[in-house]
């Protein structure tokens, strides 16, 4: 059971160091955690989302997000898009200007992945992300 625990705290420990550091490297670009999260989603989702769509990709509530995407708008780089199907909808789509940005978001981001997975094989992580798996279904059988 105290292994149980152990792995638990190191899962969460792991992944606050993570981001905290990927956070500190970011920093120079100007970018919160929060931002840059928004910034990947963006770049990752090939169909525009809408805000609620994108709140639920990067786990925030709806008007948390209304707020990052106030500031990224006022940065120029996202905008609304009313949705043709329906007015009241806006969709969220990166700008030209978010593009290079995001270019190098991606390369540090890389480049911190590869100091934390040095010394791992395929096996291992492959090993890992079947364990992660397994706990998340379990979780899920919870909600």
């Amino acid at each position: 059971m105290y292994e149980q625990h152990r792995f638990g705290m190191q899962l969460t420990q792991l992944s606050r160091a993570w981001r905290a550091e990927l956070d500190r490297r970011l920093a120079e670009l100007g970018l919160s955690q929060a931002r840059w999260l928004v910034l990947l989603h963006l770049a990752r989702d090939k169909a525009l989302p809408t805000q609620g769509e994108l709140a639920c990709s990067v786990g925030v509530e709806n008007p948390t997000l209304a707020r990052l995407l106030d500031a990224l708008e006022a940065q120029q780089l996202i905008e609304r898009q009313t949705d043709e199907q329906d007015r009241r909808v806006k969709k969220i789509a990166l700008t030209d200007a978010a593009i290079p940005l995001i270019a190098e978001i991606e390369v540090i981001a890389t480049g911190l992945r590869r100091e934390i997975f040095a010394g791992l094989t395929e096996q291992d992580i492959q090993t890992c992300q079947q364990i992660h798996a397994q706990m998340l279904a379990n979780l899920e059988k919870n909600t």
